[in-house]
């Protein structure tokens, strides 16, 4: 009987922190997150690749050859 008490609460208090959560528009939201992308475009490794090819983690090591 307590744990089902004790589970309740915790639903009650999840309810209540997602209530109080600040609210933003998914248009906003997409602004935003569209302005983060194009400031940061210079930095992406995988829109601009690796200035040094030795930096790149998934390059081939080494191929196998058979004679």
């Amino acid at each position: 009987m307590s744990s089902q008490v004790q589970q309740v609460r915790k639903q009650v208090e999840q309810l209540r922190r997602e209530a109080s959560a600040q609210r933003v528009s998914v248009s906003q939201a997409s602004h935003d997150l569209k302005k983060f992308v194009e400031d940061h475009q210079s930095e992406d490794i995988l829109v601009n690749g690796f200035a040094i090819q030795k930096e790149n983690p998934f390059k081939e090591k080494s191929s196998c050859i058979l004679l």
